[in-house]
């Protein structure tokens, strides 16, 4: 049997889902402003469930995307509202690690409004610099592009800490990123920053198996968290969207989810969890399947 680390599930839309109020562009952000308490109670429930990583509230909190709401001058203080609530979850359970994550640039699923790598990196590394003393290790999440990838990887280049690379694959074909490159088109990224795990997230969790089979080509610990939407609408692809945009599906329950994940983990993965739409409840059933099957959660 295998060591398996055991991620939360979404943070920034169960934040969203449990503040029930009318959703914004500013998306968890706006919560998290509203609501700080709600943040450690989100990691807390996640840390209840089983999971052994409070990926912190820090997502969508880019330079790039505070102006929208008029948050620019927040930068800073959002940063320190996200771990603050990230690291009162892990000291409460006694143990466990922060992940300082960091979502693309311009939007989600959109290649074509993020700058280039050489104008991304220096911002990835500041987020670097502000969180780096605080979290055990970062994920860049939802990478959609292979120029994404060496971006975000270049901008953690002085870390001094772990770091993911987690990549978003499309719903149709697990082969290929949201960019319509191939996921093998990676391989040279990753062979020239050598992140310390490789993932997918954000993707139908159908999708996942076939990119996980290339993953595991390059070498490094592999895994995933799936979303549980419908399909990623056109919606959604608008400049500025909100939440109501996807639609959450009905078939994916906490059992339904775990056994595909435990699909996964025959595939070698040991790094998995859920990410939009998958709720402490799923992480919840999801230790207990692998404890069931003799796996060690670390």
């Amino acid at each position: 049997m295998s060591d398996i680390t055991l991620l939360d599930g979404s943070i920034g839309q169960e934040l969203v889902k449990r503040a029930k109020g009318q959703p914004t562009p500013m998306w968890s952000t706006s919560v998290m402003l509203d609501q700080p308490e709600a943040v450690t109670a989100v990691h807390k429930a996640y840390f209840d469930a089983g999971a052994t990583i409070a990926t912190a509230n820090t997502y969508a909190v880019h330079r790039d995307r505070l102006p929208m709401g008029g948050l620019e001058d927040r930068f800073e203080d959002l940063i320190d509202m996200a771990l603050q609530g990230a690291c009162e979850a892990r000291d409460a359970n006694g143990g466990g690690r922060v992940a300082g994550a960091m979502g693309p640039l311009g939007a989600t699923y959109r290649t074509d409004k993020t700058p280039p790598a050489q104008e991304a990196a220096p911002l990835f590394a500041e987020l670097v610099d502000l969180m780096r003393d605080r979290v055990d290790l970062f994920i860049l999440e939802t990478v959609a592009s292979v120029d994404q990838a060496r971006g975000g990887l270049m901008g953690c280049q002085k870390a001094d800490r772990p770091v993911w690379l987690s990549v978003t694959v499309d719903d149709e074909d697990g082969t290929r990123l949201r960019s319509g490159e191939a996921v093998a088109d990676l391989a040279p990224v990753v062979a020239e920053f050598v992140p310390d795990a490789v993932l997918i997230n954000c993707s139908r969790p159908e999708a996942i198996p076939a990119g996980l089979e290339i993953l595991k080509t390059f070498g490094r610990p592999f895994g995933a968290y799936a979303n549980g939407f419908t399909k990623i609408s056109e919606g959604f692809l608008k400049d500025a969207p909100t939440v109501d945009a996807l639609e959450e599906r009905k078939d994916l329950g906490p059992e339904a989810y775990s056994n595909l994940v435990m699909g996964w983990i025959d595939q070698g993965a040991t790094i998995v969890g859920g990410c939009c739409e998958v709720g402490p409840d799923h992480i919840t059933e999801l230790a207990r399947r692998l404890k069931a099957e003799g796996h060690r959660i670390v």
